[in-house]
């Protein structure tokens, strides 16, 4: 779930050469864990700031020192302060880039550190995320499924009654909605049902597949093998179908990112929208006065496994370094950081959802306002991506599965040749990372 790249300059900067000097040491005597943030929302950042000096004032044998970090580097940044020794103690990433860290030794193995209380306040789902090659090499606390946003002046104007988080639609349902919603009217502007901004298609192509019983990226016998049989396929096919066949989407939208369709959706161009689900936020701050805007679910795959509900999804996590010297007190903090309130605060300054299954509950998180409600209720069904723990989905994104999927959703190529370039120009990449 890498966090959209709206950080700006300030912050890229901000955090340049930030890495350099982390790492274990001791203040005046005592020992002092680095904790690199990459919370970059004025509120996240501020929840965080006020954490670590709650720590620091409560428990003085061990002090924290927060280090800002971007997450428009932080990869890079990351390799270079492992490869120097230099890591920070305590980690705030995401799960989709613990693979090569972990497989690599650069991170502890947290299976025999957690404390049981913290073990019980997330789902085991949740930690799936962060578990592979037998170790646990973080901690999952925010988390952010796909949702709809939509216009809902034009759902009611189209007599279309919205779905809930109970009763979701079916991807078929969501197909006719899209062309009730979609006016294509000689002499003036296109109306389409739906825009799908897919500039970075295939963690949002493999996440939705789970919605149809489908992985794509599958573990056989050890090995990641890539299969792309009918349910792998079905939510690609129903996009290219939108695009190309029924003109229910804009072409347009395939070479754009989430916010790039903002306008459009403010403008009435886009009825419904499929987005992460702290868009929510640029919605709410940027829409127009007036605006009457709804979250609904992500539709939901007729006979799918938990109803179709499931999807997969990449938490940001909390790691402690290998190379860290004081791994109990940095478990420690961990423990401090994803308390109840303490993980209801961040998901809420950062328009995420948490983990934990009492901060699911908190009223705050269950209000109607913004879609909350709607968010807390579809966070029961998330399961770990298919591409986590995958060595070699980088690879296989950039190179195989990326231009692919571009050329498939704009008509360039069929299903076969889709399905020829993913699995057996795929399995190639990945053979070359076998455990």
């Amino acid at each position: 779930m890498r966090r959209r790249a709206v950080l700006g300059a300030a912050a890229a900067v901000a955090s340049t050469g930030l890495l350099s000097s982390c790492g274990s040491g001791d203040d005046d005597g005592r020992p002092t864990l680095d904790f690199l943030s990459l919370a970059w929302q004025a509120e996240s950042v501020a929840a965080n700031k006020a954490l670590v000096a709650e720590w620091n004032r409560s428990r003085p044998a061990v002090r924290v020192r927060y280090v800002q970090g971007s997450w428009t580097n932080v990869h890079d940044q990351l390799l270079t302060s492992f490869a120097g020794d230099a890591a920070p103690d305590i980690i705030h990433d995401e799960a989709n880039d613990l693979t090569d860290f972990g497989h690599g030794g650069d991170l502890a193995d947290l299976s025999d550190l957690l404390p049981a209380d913290l073990r019980a306040r997330i789902p085991a789902d949740s930690w799936d995320t962060a578990r592979f090659r037998g170790g646990l090499y973080g901690v999952p606390f925010l988390q952010e499924p796909r949702v709809l946003i939509a216009n809902r002046a034009l759902l009611a104007g189209a007599g279309i009654a919205a779905p809930s988080a109970a009763h979701p639609w079916t991807w078929d349902e969501f197909e006719d909605a899209a062309r009730e919603l979609t006016r294509h009217e000689k002499g003036r502007e296109s109306r389409y049902g739906v825009v799908w901004a897919m500039k970075e298609p295939v963690n949002q192509t493999v996440n939705m597949a789970v919605t149809t019983g489908g992985r794509i990226i599958h573990r056989e016998d050890g090995r990641t093998r890539v299969r792309f049989d009918a349910a792998d396929s079905a939510v690609a096919e129903l996009i290219r179908r939108q695009v190309r066949d029924e003109r229910t989407a804009p072409a347009s939208g395939l070479g754009m990112g989430g916010g790039d369709t903002l306008p459009g959706f403010f403008a009435g161009r886009y009825a419904m929208v499929p987005l992460g689900f702290s868009y929510r936020q640029q919605v709410g701050q940027q829409a127009p006065k007036g605006f009457d805007w709804v979250t609904l679910p992500l539709p939901v795959g007729r006979g799918a496994p938990d109803g179709g509900r499931a999807q997969g999804v990449s938490p940001q996590t909390l790691s402690v370094s290998r190379a860290c010297r004081h791994k109990e007190a940095a478990v420690a903090f961990l423990a401090f950081l994803t308390r109840t309130a303490s993980l209801t605060r961040l998901a809420r300054g950062d328009w995420l959802l948490p983990t934990g299954t009492a901060s699911l509950r908190d009223p705050s998180l269950n209000t109607e306002e913004n879609g909350w409600r709607t968010g807390a209720r579809v966070a029961r069904h998330l399961v770990a991506s298919p591409a986590l723990g995958a060595r070699g989905y980088p690879e296989w994104m950039d190179k195989i599965a990326t231009p692919a999927l571009q050329q498939y959703y704009s008509g360039a190529i069929g299903l076969d040749t889709l399905r020829t370039r993913l699995v057996r120009d795929g399995n190639r990449v990945f053979d070359r990372y076998r455990d």
